[in-house]
């Protein structure tokens, strides 16, 4: 009986020795490991069509057209818009323009971002930005719209603007009441000179993004 008892003890004590050796992980830990990604939507936006081509506001599609042309990788059409991937260090990057026009840059936004299962802090939407400086560069985590018709489509399809915008900053030297024009005009020659070393550096801010973070990102991009 003595034996039996000092069996059944020894028994429990090491299954419960071996329990506490497990690691153990927390529901909210399962959550974030499922969640982890190393998929990231870059999406310019622009205008589609030939006249668009060059525009100041175009500046989105600009920069992930010369970041492709870099890379070695082409776009593809698509629904909703022109895809093209690319694979560094483990990470893929999307990178997407819409085809809908400004003002619905949201309903193609929305749909890659469901289809390629990416979550929101994957996200990066890159626009021009009036109150900017020419090619000053501003990466934020979240904020308004500025009144940039894109940026409000974004934030009314996803239903929040907690997403990262990178914003190029084309100026405001325009007369009064010439806003449109002056968004939808073409580079001036001394911005055209400038513009190949501000797309490297969006190029690295892009990359930065995927692999070194968003706070990184900020810190080493910022006011450049």
């Amino acid at each position: 009986m003595i034996k039996w008892l000092n069996a059944l003890f020894s028994k429990t004590k090491t299954e419960d020795n071996t329990d506490c050796m497990k690691p153990k992980v927390h529901e909210h830990q399962k959550n974030n490991i499922k969640n982890v990604s190393n998929k990231f939507l870059i999406v310019g936006l622009g205008n589609i069509g030939a006249e668009y081509v060059n525009t100041r506001h175009n500046i989105g599609f600009k920069i992930v057209d010369f970041f492709a042309k870099k890379e070695g990788i082409n776009f593809e059409t698509v629904k909703l818009g022109s895809l093209a991937e690319y694979k560094f260090k483990g990470r893929t990057f999307l990178l997407l323009k819409p085809n809908t026009y400004m003002n619905l840059s949201g309903k193609a936004v929305k749909y890659w971002m469901d289809k390629e299962n990416i979550p929101l802090e994957n996200i990066m939407v890159i626009t021009d930005d009036l109150n900017l400086a020419f090619g000053t560069i501003r990466i934020k985590p979240k904020g308004s719209d500025g009144g940039h018709n894109g940026l409000k489509s974004i934030h009314a399809t996803l239903n929040t603007t907690d997403y990262t915008r990178f914003r190029f900053g084309i100026s405001d030297e325009f007369k009064k009441g010439k806003q449109v024009d002056y968004v939808l005009g073409d580079w001036g020659d001394a911005e055209k000179a400038a513009l190949p070393e501000r797309l490297e550096l969006a190029s690295e801010i892009i990359k930065s993004f995927g692999t070194a973070g968003l706070e990184n990102t900020m810190t080493s991009f910022n006011g450049k």
